[in-house]
């Protein structure tokens, strides 16, 4: 993983955290949640507060995140807005952290002047037993305050106040006075600075989930199903259960809620191009396998291997070929249904509220194409390119540094005809490359 670290490809964007104050809040914020501290004086954080730093200091990747459920986070900066999430257990939990940040900047900014705040992202599951379980998951509701209790002790000031105001022999009252006299040194003036956080509760309705071997639930849709990457579980309480051989199946899905469109009907991209890179990645992957030589290659040395090595290219490369011919050449229409193995590779997401998720879907049911995986799938791409022959871990990690990293943006718009904000940026800093070494699938970036 060394190499996705050095070219920015892994764990970037991090929050840098060094300075003796932001430690010390850090670690009475890590002791309140997880009664646990950090001997480290120089680490980095995501936007819930993670340091994979810290994961490996303490032996433990979800010391934020018991049981995978409820996230807790801890935040030092408003700047963790712009962070990636590491370790993600369920897809929508970076932007139910973000939203809660831009949603409540003013009040986080101020708060995280003095202090450290903390929270959770509850639900009513405190450990998923079962699949059914996550169909208890719809409402997300952010716990928070700071370490010292400031938001807890200006709603008491703010009781307290209305109290004075109302009572009519409040003025005579010196205990009450005295205890709002104490508590508006510390919470400040209640009533011109109300302090309080809004836009707490989140609704949870399609989502991905890493539990029981990778599920997208798809509860509200017009026609509603689940897609299980695992073992097909039983119990789930949704009309329709595929796993992956289900093609058929699942394509009637996507085309039913109107999720996906053709590459080569889709307004705003270069059709054939994408065609051509899938068509390269399919190359590739034949390439490695027969343990050839994959650096400096140019576009004849790409035709070189797949004829050198067509007996050992996939039936998705043929497909995918007969489809460029069409779409560059007027050749004839190739009849690629969702048996062929070339058919999720043809598709991208339709632009809807449900487009990253269908996305990351599509980038696992075609699981050769990395750029696409690595854009809308982290998690994946990770775990699958620890296992991938050392020529094409080299080679795609040089043509993503290459040919996405200096144009993120441009890339994605030029593949989905929009921008879709999936990843988070993916900035990387000398000291990260410098102290993170090799933790395998720890991460999203």
């Amino acid at each position: 993983m060394i190499r996705l670290i050095e070219k920015g490809l892994m764990f970037g964007n991090l929050v840098h955290i060094s300075s003796p104050p932001l430690v010390e809040r850090y670690n009475r914020a890590l002791q309140h949640l997880a009664g646990k501290t950090t001997a480290l004086m120089d680490f980095h954080v995501d936007i819930s507060g993670y340091s994979p730093e810290v994961g490996i200091e303490l032996d433990d990747a979800l010391y934020l995140n018991p049981n995978g459920v409820n996230r807790q986070f801890i935040l030092l900066t408003t700047e963790q807005k712009r962070a990636p999430l590491l370790n993600v257990k369920f897809s929508t939990s970076r932007d139910i952290l973000r939203d809660f940040i831009e949603m409540n900047e003013a009040q986080l900014f101020a708060l995280t002047a003095t202090d450290a705040v903390a929270g959770e992202l509850v639900n009513s599951v405190i450990k998923l037993s079962t699949p059914r379980d996550l169909f208890n998951l719809r409402k997300i509701e952010i716990e928070a305050d700071t370490i010292g209790g400031t938001l807890r002790k200006a709603q008491q000031l703010a009781g307290m106040v209305e109290q004075f105001k109302t009572e009519e022999d409040a003025w005579f009252d010196d205990v009450l006075i005295a205890k709002m006299i104490e508590t508006a040194k510390e919470t400040g003036d209640v009533t011109r600075n109300p302090v309080r956080l809004r836009h707490t509760a989140f609704e949870q309705r399609n989502f991905w989930t890493a539990h029981f071997g990778g599920l997208y639930l798809f509860p509200d849709m017009d026609h509603p199903a689940a897609i299980c990457m695992g073992e097909k579980p039983d119990d789930l309480k949704i009309k329709y259960t595929f796993d992956p051989s289900q093609r058929n199946q699942i394509a009637k899905f996507l085309d039913y809620n109107d999720l996906v469109e053709p590459i080569v009907k889709a307004r705003g991209v270069d059709a054939t191009a994408i065609l051509q890179q899938k068509m390269d990645f399919l190359t590739i992957d034949a390439a490695a396998d027969a343990d050839v030589d994959l650096t400096g290659l140019d576009r004849s040395d790409m035709r070189r291997l797949a004829r050198n090595h067509s007996d050992r290219l996939p039936q998705a490369y043929h497909g995918l070929a007969q489809l460029l011919r069409w779409a560059s050449d007027g050749g004839p229409w190739p009849r690629i249904t969702s048996d062929h193995p070339a058919y999720f590779y043809t598709l991208r997401a339709t632009d809807t509220s449900n487009r990253d998720l269908v996305n990351m879907m599509l980038a696992e049911l075609a699981p050769l194409d990395p750029r696409q995986m690595f854009i809308c799938h982290k998690e994946l791409f990770y775990s699958t390119y620890a296992n991938w022959p050392e020529s094409k871990k080299a080679y795609v990690a040089e043509f993503l540094a290459r040919e996405y990293q200096v144009d993120k943006a441009g890339s994605r718009a030029a593949l989905f005809g929009h921008e879709p904000d999936m990843s988070g940026d993916d900035r990387i800093s000398d000291e990260v490359i410098a102290r993170v070494g090799p933790w395998g699938s720890v991460g999203r970036n």
